[in-house]
């Protein structure tokens, strides 16, 4: 009479790119975003220190949640976290809200400037 259900036995990690359509504006994000030069990125970061979040994977994000009117560091940290669109971009990897905004304001902006 019903379709199966039972939580007890989900399978974790899912396999994401499966249930992202081909076309869907998250890989658009993702294909221009790694186009760009890898160059561009690197300038931005002096080195040194503990080893950072790949610059490209925080552009994308910041990009794909500025299309889905998502502004503030807290809710695109939670966003990360908790959809699977943002956790695909992000590689499942969960920058913090202090990460994202410390991006969003010093290094993506001499990012850009580069471009």
């Amino acid at each position: 009479m019903y379709i199966q259900y039972t939580m007890d036995q989900l399978t974790l990690p899912m396999d994401l790119p499966e249930d992202i359509p081909e076309n869907h504006l998250v890989r658009v994000v993702k294909d221009a975003v790694n186009r760009l030069s890898d160059r561009i990125f690197a300038d931005a970061y002096p080195g040194g220190g503990r080893d950072s979040y790949h610059p490209k994977m925080l552009t994308k994000v910041i990009i794909y949640t500025y299309t889905q009117r998502i502004y503030s560091s807290r809710q695109i940290a939670k966003a990360v976290r908790e959809n699977i669109m943002f956790m695909w971009i992000a590689g499942r990897q969960r920058p913090d809200f202090r990460t994202i905004n410390r991006f969003r304001s010093e290094r993506m902006k001499e990012t850009l400037e580069t471009v």
